[in-house]
């Protein structure tokens, strides 16, 4: 009895120190963003507060210009939200065809997203802007959103967690006359609630975090995203560390929100993954 004591009291405290480890850089970056900017970087834990770095942002920084934060803001929640949907919405198209369907040619497309998953986005990047640029879409919302709109990683996620499938449930519902449309909407997706929120919160936060794309896609300050307009008002070297610790705050919120309102789906879901 008093041994198995110690094992949980042992147990507690490495969980604890993990648990620190892990969420200590997040409470710094918060601290060092209300932080004095005499302070920032200096403690680990600021003594002083001030809302000067967050007044820096909003005002424009040593230029003093208003930003169209609103406008920046409003336009990150666009793209984010619509790129994640038709990288979904692909994602679940094309998985079902690989994992239930059968077709002449399924093992090839399989294998090409396979290995094209192992290929840096970064090498596509000049053709797709010169494609964007010559169908008219540079500096537009379809500029930004439709070129994101194919994840290679979704379609793998589902189509390992669609397998999982049995094929029993497909089957009964051919039965019943339900068109391969019906049993993906009706049948397999609302089993697969728990590898979408996963899939979702980790696209939509790689899509929210985006900048070189964003940088490259648009021109005027009309379309600007959140973080290419946080970019901007930071030299090259980020001489402002104050400042940058309050627009990491700012870009986190949502996520935060996000993965605290999905929080027990996401656990289900990746408790599939690790399996």
């Amino acid at each position: 009895m008093v041994g198995a004591k110690k094992n949980y009291i042992v147990r507690y405290l490495i969980a604890s120190i993990l648990l620190l480890i892990m969420v200590y850089p997040f409470i710094y970056l918060i601290l060092n963003s209300f932080a004095d900017w005499s302070q920032v970087d200096k403690k680990l834990i600021p003594s002083e507060f001030t809302l000067r770095s967050y007044e820096w942002l909003f005002s424009g920084g040593d230029v003093g210009i208003a930003r169209p934060w609103l406008n920046a803001f409003f336009n990150s929640v666009v793209v984010s939200l619509a790129s994640t949907f038709l990288m979904m919405l692909v994602g679940v198209l094309v998985s079902f065809a690989l994992s239930k369907l059968i077709f002449k040619g399924r093992d090839f497309v399989n294998n090409f997203v396979l290995f094209h998953m192992f290929f840096p986005a970064l090498i596509l990047l000049i053709p797709t802007f010169l494609l964007i640029e010559r169908v008219g879409l540079y500096d537009t919302y379809l500029g930004l959103i439709i070129p994101k709109a194919v994840s290679l990683w979704a379609i793998f996620m589902y189509t390992n967690f669609f397998k999982a499938i049995p094929n029993t449930f497909i089957e009964a519902a051919k039965l019943d006359g339900a068109s391969n449309l019906q049993i993906l909407f009706k049948i397999i997706l609302p089993m697969s609630k728990s590898i979408t929120t996963v899939i979702f919160l980790f696209l939509f936060t790689e899509r929210w975090t985006e900048l070189l794309w964003d940088m490259i896609a648009v021109r005027s300050d009309e379309m600007l995203t959140l973080n290419v307009l946080i970019s901007q008002m930071f030299g090259p070297y980020g001489g402002y560390p104050g400042p940058m610790y309050a627009a990491s705050v700012l870009l986190t919120i949502p996520v935060i929100i996000l993965f605290l309102f999905f929080a027990k789906k996401f656990q289900e879901g990746m408790q599939f993954t690790l399996k």
